[in-house]
């Protein structure tokens, strides 16, 4: 009997739980049917990877920022302007309008090359083997940044103007792949591997949603691994990272050093780690906790659950991203969003890659959760631009001109956006009409009708009607 009792109340709690994960299932679908569920996820996830940096980073550098300036705030207090400048650049691209974007990307591009060339110049500061700071007064900057969001920008408007004409290679490929490859060179100069293979996989995500053929993409990552392996070659202190990569005991107290570390302090931290802000490895044991390798302080202080988490986090802004691409009926917005997306889960995934000893180490920063300026606010004015795509999906904007702004629009002040139209056919030239199908000559009796049809419409010979009394 009691068995019998056990069985029972084991079913029944499989069905509870059963009903009660499909009502959660329910819920969560009918919300994102909602017309603003892609904008109001996006906010969210972006709100919770913003607070998720700013407590890593607190704790990651505390230690690092008391033995340089005797306060365990500087770095994070840095860190805090950084996001709020990047919140300011984050609110202006919501409100920039797309046709804007659009229409002055080309000088964005023109813009980031000519930064990308002073870079190279006595302007041009050296951090960590690489020349890729621009320093201009008090300011100083890394010009690439930018560069990606431009040349994706551009390089979807290029290709959204000839998407009739992509299926010809000269109209695929030129000028875009011209002008990536002019950036790749600059930023191969500095040289920086880590840009330039984002570069590359911005190039690659317009390519491929642009619906470039397949047998193209392997001509081109042959092309970048030719690049890289250049580049590797020519930067000595990559050939170290590689080669600890390959064989991690080569030279665990030089190039491996870091990458050594980073796993000790991923096994510390078990499955739910030594506590926030309890970690050793920020105690000068790892090189970079709080920048490049913060994703080990992740994992050292809340485990495997906060590791798990921050991935979540990230998946969750690859499906909303592809959302909006895919919500969207602008092609223009389609592929910049897309591309977009793509570029930030890619550099998400080389940081937690090379962390976790699947990648060489390429100096990536963590987007959102690592210690860095120009990443930062680039990463969050990305943000902000998927949040104005966001808010152009035609669902969204059939309810935000129906229904009001709502009151994250109101509190923001957000305008209301534009529905798309699609560019009006041109009409062809004068003296170049093209002949109705009827019209058209089928044969000698069809010929001679419509001649004689057309020169009683010149001649005025036709029958007219009579004038009623």
């Amino acid at each position: 009997m009691a068995d019998g009792r056990t069985t029972v109340a084991r079913e029944q709690g499989r069905q509870g739980l059963g009903e009660g994960l499909r009502g959660v299932t329910s819920a969560l679908t009918a919300w994102l049917t909602r017309p603003l569920a892609s904008f109001h996820l996006l906010l969210a996830v972006f709100g919770l990877l913003v607070t998720f940096g700013l407590v890593m980073v607190l704790s990651a550098s505390s230690v690092e920022s008391f033995s340089e300036a005797g306060s365990s705030y500087s770095i994070f207090l840095r860190h805090l302007a950084h996001c709020a400048l990047g919140a300011v650049g984050c609110y202006a691209a919501m409100r920039v309008p797309v046709w804007m974007l659009r229409r002055f990307s080309h000088v964005f591009l023109l813009v980031s090359l000519v930064l990308l060339g002073l870079v190279l110049t006595s302007l041009g500061a050296r951090d960590n083997g690489a020349q890729s700071w621009l320093v201009l007064g008090p300011l100083s900057f890394q010009p690439v940044e930018p560069a990606k969001i431009a040349l994706a920008l551009w390089g979807a408007h290029v290709l959204v103007t000839k998407r009739a004409l992509l299926g010809q290679y000269r109209h695929l490929l030129v000028p875009v792949v011209p002008a990536a490859l002019l950036m790749f060179a600059l930023v191969m100069m500095q040289p920086d591997l880590g840009s330039t293979v984002l570069l590359g996989v911005v190039l690659l995500a317009l390519l491929w949603f642009a619906g470039a053929p397949l047998r193209l993409f392997s001509a081109i990552l042959l092309g970048g691994l030719t690049a890289a392996v250049t580049l590797v070659l020519v930067g000595g202190y990559q050939i170290g990272r590689v080669t600890s990569f390959l064989d991690p005991q080569s030279d665990p107290r030089g190039a491996g050093f870091q990458a050594n570390q980073a796993l000790l302090a991923l096994a510390d931290g078990g499955m739910f780690g030594e506590g926030l802000g309890r970690g050793w490895s920020k105690w000068q044991y790892l090189p970079e906790a709080y920048n490049d390798f913060i994703f080990a302080v992740v994992g050292e202080e809340l485990g495997f659950v906060g590791c798990a988490t921050l991935l979540v986090l990230f998946g969750v802004t690859a499906y909303v991203g592809m959302r909006i691409a895919a919500r969207n009926t602008d092609p223009w917005i389609r592929l910049v969003a897309a591309t977009l997306t793509t570029w930030l889960v890619a550099q998400a995934a080389i940081n937690i890659g090379y962390v976790v000893g699947l990648l060489p180490v390429t100096g990536l920063p963590l987007p959102l959760i690592s210690s860095g300026g120009t990443s930062v606010v680039t990463t969050m004015i990305v943000f902000g631009l998927l949040a104005n795509f966001a808010r152009h999906e035609p669902e969204a904007i059939a309810a935000l001109r129906s229904l009001g702004p709502g009151r994250v629009g109101r509190l923001l002040r957000l305008p209301t956006p534009a529905p798309y139209r699609p560019p009006a056919r041109r009409s062809p030239p004068a003296g170049k009409r093209t002949v109705p199908p009827a019209e058209k000559p089928s044969g000698k009796s069809g010929g001679g009708a419509s001649r004689a049809r057309r020169n009683r419409a010149n001649t005025g010979s036709s029958r007219r009607p009579r004038a009623s009394r």
